[in-house]
């Protein structure tokens, strides 16, 4: 009996240890500087929480936003953010084996200053948000991991109330439908969250809806999105008003349940929200706020989808624009944009709140993270 008792807890010990050895961290950054790491890579030890690094990339300017396909082979990064007359998309293929990250190819982004980039879950579709011209554009995926010529490109013209960062449309995310079968557009200028169904198998695969978009508050500023994992119900950040919008979702479609504040009741103005994500247990979500606060809101969420503010934790940094949690809901990622600081959180399962953990990584303006189990 003791021998298969102990004969176990190798076999357990050795599943957690390759578990801790194949999740990867991908780090973007406005490097600004082709001398400069512009991409890092890091492997997490899902153990202790401590990062390893493993490969870097220099030569590409300012790949502010990362996205892992689902395979992990490649990673695709928005190249040329905040260039004047520039934006582009390029893909890198990563090999964990020989620890390397390897430059594939770019296509123009469709519009100025790309901001997002998500992967369809076949592997074979890129979309990306473009901020400044407020467009979205998608792209097939090659057999080799390298981006195709740009299928589609739609830019938008409408504005919303604010005269200052609303005269148009600012589309600030591209996320597809838990099913890949539709693609939401927040768009921060003109306060709407665009929708197209989206069909793989067409060679322009994004279709106007019956609803092409849903209407925020004014002034909301809507930025970035997440679905629940059980696929009812949708959640957006809103830059602008520093709220979360909670809604009920169905076949593209997407009605409002709640509005709930990121910030705390003593903040009352210059809202900077930035990005959302909920545990993989579907029990908690996490929103960045930046500006005043720089810290992470934490919130329950009920059967009914709804959330409540159950406490804020920093990011122990300045402007974090985008953080991550780990496949096993074990860890939470924050990167601080002007401090060059990244921070790993270890998350309470029970509770949803977050402690320090681990060594902090240091890169100059770091502004995106991305966590891969490969």
């Amino acid at each position: 009996m003791k021998q298969k008792i102990y004969s176990f807890l190798i076999a357990f010990l050795l599943t957690v240890n390759l578990f801790a050895q194949n999740t990867y961290v991908f780090l973007g950054s406005y490097n600004r500087n082709k001398t400069a790491e512009a991409i890092q890579v890091y492997q997490l030890d899902t153990l202790n929480g401590k990062l390893i690094k493993i490969t870097s990339v220099k030569n590409i300017v300012n790949p502010s936003y990362l996205t892992v396909s689902p395979n992990g082979k490649y990673v695709y990064a928005c190249t040329d953010t905040k260039t004047p007359n520039a934006g582009s998309i390029s893909s890198f293929e990563f090999n964990p084996e020989t620890k390397s990250l390897t430059f594939l190819n770019s296509q123009r982004s469709g519009g100025e200053n790309p901001v997002y980039v998500s992967v369809h879950k076949s592997g074979k579709w890129i979309a990306n948000a473009n901020y400044t011209e407020g467009s979205v554009s998608v792209f097939p995926i090659l057999e080799n991991g390298k981006i195709d010529s740009i299928a589609q490109n739609f830019q938008y013209m409408d504005g919303s109330v604010n005269k200052e960062r609303q005269t148009r449309s600012h589309v600030h995310s591209a996320v597809f439908s838990p099913n890949s079968d539709y693609l939401f557009l927040p768009d921060l200028g003109a306060d709407k969250i665009r929708c197209y169904a989206f069909n793989e198998n067409q060679k322009k695969p994004l279709i106007e809806t019956k609803n092409p978009f849903t209407k925020t508050d004014l002034e909301a500023g809507p930025r970035h999105f997440t679905f629940h994992s059980n696929q009812k119900f949708g959640y957006c950040i809103e830059e602008m008003a520093g709220q979360i919008s909670v809604y009920n979702y169905e076949n593209g479609v997407l009605n409002k349940i709640q509005r709930i504040a990121t910030h705390s009741d003593k903040i009352k103005e210059g809202f900077e929200s930035s990005d959302v994500h909920i545990s993989p247990d579907g029990k908690f979500l996490y929103a960045t706020n930046r500006g005043k606060e720089n810290n992470i809101a934490i919130f329950s969420i009920d059967e009914n989808g709804l959330l409540k503010n159950i406490g804020y934790q920093s990011t122990l940094g300045k402007h974090p624009r985008v953080f991550a949690i780990d496949e096993s809901g074990k860890f939470l990622i924050a990167s601080n944009v002007q401090t060059g600081n990244v921070i790993v959180f270890k998350r309470n399962p029970k509770t949803g709140l977050l402690k320090k953990t681990g060594k902090e990584i240091k890169m100059q303006d770091v502004s995106c993270v991305q966590i891969k189990r490969i």
